[in-house]
């Protein structure tokens, strides 16, 4: 049997005297807003708040579109925009659990980054360049007779895959790790996995990783620091200047992870956002000793490295140096190898920077031209080896 067709209503609907009324308050609202968004934006760009043409007004890069297209992604820092996207941002969790497009809830209250769970175009494509991005920087650092030792990261949803409830992690993301170190050293490059460390960290301890945060634990960044200073020793590095860091105390605080902010509800009351974590940090002390009374004496460190590119202009200089990610900044993952390998070690690495943004300022720097290292520990998280190269490749 065939329904009966019924047409859709032709023209459009007449505007009713409520339209009328309504339309001179709606359009003066939208007038208000646009007036204040403009003087809102040109107070913010006035006073420095605000640059929107971060990369300047070139020639070549107006022609190629990259001005307006930096112009567009600086005004969505303007006042009214990014007050909005809070605004937004907090109604959609509190209303309807909703963390964005860059973060994910798995069981338990776990948070998990997204971009582990990507499927990249031509991943295969992408890890190859990787591995010649490797390949040229050691040919770079052997040049000055420095060793390299690649450290990769495994993702938060691999080692915590428990957790991720009725998210969905790629089957075809098991072997990309394993396969990329074993090209790599057959490549000749040495290279550390620290799949194993952490998976066996996790099954004897519960969790290597923050249940709020995309990186590790501080238990889980010390039991990597082991692994990473064993292979140190293996590879006959003596790590230098000499140095006795020795743990001062331990507490647990609140420690807001790093994908509540991601996810912009961090300054919603803390009774409505995720659960944060009750994290360990520990602060350390160096024992030296003192040259006018032969006694030994400490003096306080943060529990952060405190080495940055400064130390470059000591005298003293470490022969060791980490490059990476903004894992090598957190947990006191570099000060736990400092105080394996009874050494300081120069802590180069940089948040957000990727695969290859601490490598190129590194390798641009006066402190490789003119003071190289014994050794270079590159670490590298597996989330980027997938990710599109061209515009993150060892320049």
């Amino acid at each position: 049997m065939t329904k009966t067709y019924i047409p859709p209503e032709a023209g459009l609907k007449p505007i009713t005297d409520r339209d009328r009324r309504a339309s001179p308050l709606a359009g003066a609202c939208f007038a208000l807003f646009i007036v204040f968004g403009l003087f809102s934006t040109l107070y913010a760009t006035s006073f420095g708040k605000l640059n929107l043409f971060p990369n300047g007004m070139l020639w070549t890069p107006f022609l190629n579109g990259d001005v307006s297209q930096a112009f567009a992604a600086a005004l969505a820092d303007a006042p009214v925009p990014s007050n909005a996207a809070r605004i937004e941002r907090g109604l959609s969790w509190v209303v309807a659990g909703d963390l964005g497009p860059r973060v994910r809830r798995g069981d338990s209250g776990w948070l998990f980054l997204g971009d582990e769970l990507t499927v990249h175009d031509q991943p295969q494509l992408n890890v190859a360049q990787r591995k010649v991005d490797v390949l040229k920087v050691q040919k770079t650092l052997a040049a000055k007779g420095i060793k390299l030792l690649v450290v990769v990261v495994p993702d938060k949803t691999r080692i915590e895959a428990s957790q991720l409830g009725l998210l969905h992690r790629p089957a075809r993301y098991a072997p990309r790790v394993s396969q990329w170190v074993g090209e790599l050293k057959l490549a000749g490059v040495e290279t550390l996995d620290l799949t194993d460390t952490l998976s066996a960290f996790k099954q004897k301890n519960g969790a290597a990783f923050l249940k709020s945060d995309s990186h590790w634990t501080e238990q889980g960044a010390e039991a990597a620091a082991r692994s990473v200073s064993a292979e140190v020793v293996r590879l006959k590095i003596v790590a230098t200047p000499a140095q006795d860091l020795i743990v001062d105390k331990r507490i647990e605080l609140n420690r807001p992870g790093d994908l509540i902010r991601l996810a912009g509800v961090e300054w919603l009351f803390d009774a409505l956002q995720p659960q944060q974590d009750l994290a360990q940090e520990t602060t350390f002390k160096v024992g030296s000793q003192l040259q006018d009374k032969g006694k030994l004496g400490t003096a306080s460190v943060s529990s952060a490295s405190a080495q940055t590119d400064d130390l470059f202009g000591d005298a003293d200089l470490p022969n060791v140096v980490v490059i990476g990610t903004s894992f090598s900044r957190t947990s006191n993952f570099v000060s736990f190898i400092e105080k394996e390998l009874k050494a300081k070690i120069a802590n180069l690495a940089r948040n957000g920077g990727d695969f290859s943004g601490a490598m190129n300022t590194y390798l641009s720097s006066v402190a490789f031209k003119k003071t190289p290292p014994k050794l270079v520990i590159w670490e590298i998280p597996e989330r980027v080896l997938q990710q599109k190269a061209s515009k993150d490749s060892i320049q």
